[in-house]
Formats: structure tokens, C-alpha cells, sequence
């Protein structure tokens, strides 16, 4: 799937003490570039600064370029899945400035109630849009332990044979596309999604064959082209958590027990897989466990 530019490898052109490179330059980044970080938000100031000095361009059509250059760079270009568990809460904070719109999706599941507010939490300090789309329908029609009125939630490893029957059938196929949807009707050209390494062994819709094969269609099916990201998906839970140390997350706002109860039972795939990454990172495992 193709990746924005990086703002600081056009901005380069700038300097290049040519009318006709400086004005090729402008345009391309005034119509190509998509994606900025902080870093090249920094050398985009230091550029308008440095604008005082130079004799490349008149100053006053350089701040005025700057400020275009700026205003594309804050834009947000896109849709995040949000459940309230470790690696989409990650994700919201490692892409909070691209990211305009958090979907959480009430599918019955018998954490929704634990996680959902968690993602409200998250959102509300990073000043991000966040909405709840329920999916009823997927308690009537799928079986899955993992929903309401399902077979009891299994014990022990995520990598588990057993840890099967938590798989909701293609749900993360119907929670893309409903996000694709609502991505094409509000101009944006990304969907997010926080699967990781440690999903392939039983989740088919968690794999880089599935997500390599949705992007495509994503693309193919709509007149903006959006595209999916999923940036974790060759890496593991602890790489997730070691990220979130450093962007500083407070992981006790999280939810990762399947089970939904007073706390985390601490026997469950997602609750061990929860221990073993905080362990793997170094992180203070402050969760309230059962068990």
C-alpha cells in the first residue's frame, strides 16, 4: 500500500536556488505531500524563520507558501478502529496527528462495555472526534465465545488451538468496511487498524494476506481510493508496548480481558498475552487481576 511523503524530503527543493525548481516545488508540495510529523513540522518553522534571511523567494510569498504548506500539514487524513485495548490505543497515540475520526464498534462482545469507555477516555484528551457504531446483529447471527449469550471464554495462551472459538467470524472485515464508507464520506483516504503479529495464528482477517488483499479493494472500491494502514502488523504486542512507553500511555486505561468482569481475570489469551508484553517492555503491569 503506498505511504504519504514525508514533508521534510520536498521541503528540501525550497532551498534550491532556482525560479523554476521553487516553483516545481511548491506545487508538489502543495498538491502531493500528505503525511507530516512533528519532525517535519519543526523544519517547516525553521524554514519560515530562515525565510528572513534568504533571497531565493520574496519574503512575504514565503511565509505565505509556509503557511499553505502548514495548513496541509496538520490536515488529518484519517480512520482509526478504536476498541480501548493496548494496541489500538497505541496506534491513536502514535498517529493522533493524522487521525480525525475514532470509530469503536458495539458488536456484543462481552468486554464492549469495559473497553469502549476506555477509547471515550483516550480520544477526549487527544481532542480526536471519537463515535460508537452498534452491530447488533452480530450476536443474532454469529457464534463466537467471545460474544454475549456465547460458550464460556477458554483459559490459557492466545497462540492456543482453543483460542479459536473467540474468532468472530470476518468481524474485522465488517468493521473496515463500514470504516472505508464513512472514510470516502468525509474525504479521508486512510483506515487504521491495530492488528499485530501475534493475531495471524487465529484470526485469518488479522493477517497480511487480509490485509494486503482489503487495501486492494479498499482502493478499488472507492472514488477517493482509500487505502488501509495497519503499521503493527509484523510486529509483536511487546514492540506495541514498548512504543507506548515511549509515547508515555497510561496502559491501566486499557481493556484486554475477553471475559468483560469486575477486572482482569488474568487467565485468558488476552490477559496473558497483556502480562507477557508489559513484562517484554519493562512496564509496571498496574491491572487489576483475578488471578
Amino acid at each position: 500500500m503506498p505511504e504519504p511523503e514525508s514533508a521534510a524530503s520536498v521541503l528540501i527543493l525550497y532551498v534550491v536556488p532556482s525560479p523554476a525548481v521553487v516553483y516545481w516545488a511548491k506545487v508538489r508540495v502543495l498538491t502531493k505531500a500528505k503525511k507530516r510529523d512533528s519532525v517535519s513540522l519543526f523544519i517547516i518553522f525553521l524554514f519560515i524563520n530562515g525565510c528572513k534571511d534568504t533571497k531565493i523567494i520574496d519574503n512575504r510569498q514565503c511565509i505565505i507558501d509556509i503557511y499553505f504548506v502548514l495548513l496541509h500539514s496538520i490536515m488529518k487524513d484519517s480512520v482509526l478502529i478504536l476498541s480501548g485495548g493496548v494496541d489500538s490505543t497505541t496506534l491513536l497515540y502514535d498517529e493522533q496527528e493524522r487521525i480525525a475520526l475514532a470509530i469503536s464498534f458495539d458488536y456484543g462482545s462481552k468486554h464492549n462495555a469495559k473497553e469502549i469507555p476506555f477509547a471515550k477516555w483516550h480520544c477526549e484528551q487527544l481532542g480526536i472526534r471519537h463515535i460508537v457504531i452498534p452491530l447488533d446483529f452480530m450476536t443474532k447471527y454469529f457464534v463466537s465465545s467471545l460474544l454475549e449469550g456465547g460458550e464460556e471464554i477458554p483459559e490459557g495462551h492466545y497462540a492456543d488451538e482453543n483460542m479459536r472459538s473467540t474468532v468472530v467470524p470476518f468481524r474485522n472485515g465488517i468493521m473496515l468496511s463500514i470504516a472505508v464508507g464513512i472514510a470516502e464520506s468525509n474525504g479521508l483516504k486512510y483506515v487504521m487498524m491495530a492488528n499485530h503479529g501475534g493475531d495471524h495464528t487465529i484470526y485469518p482477517d488479522c493477517t497480511p494476506q487480509f490485509v494486503d488483499a482489503f487495501d486492494a479493494a479498499a482502493a478499488a472500491g472507492t472514488f477517493v481510493k482509500v487505502h488501509l494502514r495497519s503499521p503493527y502488523t509484523n510486529i509483536t504486542k511487546a514492540d506495541i508496548a514498548r512504543r507506548g512507553k515511549l509515547l508515555g500511555i497510561d496502559y491501566q486505561k486499557t481493556w484486554s480481558c475477553y471475559k468483560g468482569g469486575e477486572h482482569h481475570c488474568g487467565k485468558c489469551g488476552t490477559c496473558v498475552e497483556r502480562k507477557e508484553a508489559f513484562a517484554e517492555a519493562g512496564i509496571e503491569d498496574r491491572t487489576e487481576y483475578e488471578a
